[in-house]
């Protein structure tokens, strides 16, 4: 399956009568408390833009009242902006018609919400069929597709059991089987595992990140949790009143925080599972010495993986094999737990 990037482009929302009147005021400066305290509205998104990676998983984050929300909700147009574009395949979603947007929301998107959003009065297989049924798939086919992914979510034998008969890890389970039932190009998830208990949500999480690897969608994910959007962004937005305040790989924003809301955000996150190993690495020098470590491993596993071979040197490998650093372990170590100056990170 193909899947597709998502360019947001100048995007505004601001919520009030007559919010049309007031953008250019946001653009010439006006802060969300201005706006409305002044004229009683409200800046939910401002001067948005963000490219988000085809096939691969996009967090956004931020406190409650950031916007995070609001922005996957313009994604598939739940919410119209007030200015700017959302572009899927060059095609801007909020200028289709009415028709089209029906289309889009049927094939090329899936949301998997934080409540569940299960039917009561259908089974787990009547749950996951839904979405097919709206897009008119004959009876033998849906569930078929229903049961494959019933399956991979780890439920099979509970298809004829209904939502109040499982655990919120189970509903959320049937919730995401049913997203990946539709097929669609796009998965959207707002706060999807913020409900779950703490194991609940790391597993999950994993769940998640093993399907990915297989099918490669196009992954918006909500969440106001650091190590959540850690572990699962290929690319994070952070969101603060409505504005992006950084965005970039989870190593870049841990290693060069914007600015001290960022800072405050990253300060107890564990560096050893964020920061890879070429971060870290000296230029190759004579022959490899130690263990052969592939690029882009956390510091956490090259410590452990030196530890257990009993080795103080280790150098770095390419795709291709090809020696490109070396590290030792107390150089490992010391990047986990301290601060990495720009100089180290150009490595």
């Amino acid at each position: 399956m193909v899947s597709h990037a998502i360019e947001v482009r100048n995007l505004y929302k601001i919520f009030g009568p007559r919010s049309a009147d007031y953008v250019d005021a946001v653009k010439s400066g006006m802060s969300k408390a201005e706006l409305n305290q002044k004229h009683g509205h409200v800046l939910g998104l401002s001067d948005i833009n963000i490219s988000m990676p085809a096939g691969g998983i996009m967090v956004v984050m931020g406190l409650s009242g950031s916007g995070k929300s609001t922005l996957i909700r313009h994604i598939n147009r739940l919410i119209d902006p007030t200015a700017g574009e959302v572009l899927y395949d060059g095609v801007d979603v909020c200028r289709m018609n009415e028709k089209d947007l029906r289309q889009f929301r049927r094939h090329k998107t899936a949301m998997v919400f934080q409540k569940f959003a299960l039917l009561p009065h259908r089974t787990v297989l009547e749950n996951t069929v839904y979405g097919l049924e709206v897009q008119g798939v004959q009876s033998a086919e849906r569930e078929k597709r229903a049961h494959q992914w019933i399956d991979r979510v780890g439920l099979a034998g509970f298809e004829n059991h209904y939502p109040n008969q499982l655990s919120g890890g189970m509903q959320q389970r049937v919730g995401l089987a049913r997203a990946l039932t539709n097929d669609a190009d796009i998965l959207l998830m707002d706060e999807a595992f913020s409900a779950l208990d703490p194991l609940i949500r790391v597993d999950m999480q994993t769940v998640l990140l093993d399907l990915q690897k297989e099918l490669k969608k196009t992954i918006v994910f909500i969440t106001h949790d650091l190590d959540e959007a850690l572990r699962l962004g290929d690319k994070i937005a952070i969101l603060r009143d409505g504005l992006v305040v950084q965005q970039g790989t989870g190593q870049e924003i841990v290693l060069n925080p914007a600015d001290e809301y960022i800072t405050a955000f990253v300060k107890e996150v564990n560096r050893g599972r964020v920061v890879n190993i070429e971060t870290i690495m000296s230029p190759p020098a004579g022959e490899p010495e130690g263990l052969a470590i592939p690029r882009g491993t956390v510091l956490e596993s090259v410590a452990r993986q030196m530890t257990e071979a009993h080795q103080t040197k280790a150098h770095v490998v390419d795709e291709a094999n090809r020696p490109i650093g070396a590290v030792t372990l107390s150089t490992v170590i010391a990047g986990m737990v301290s601060p990495i100056g720009h100089e180290q990170t150009a490595a």
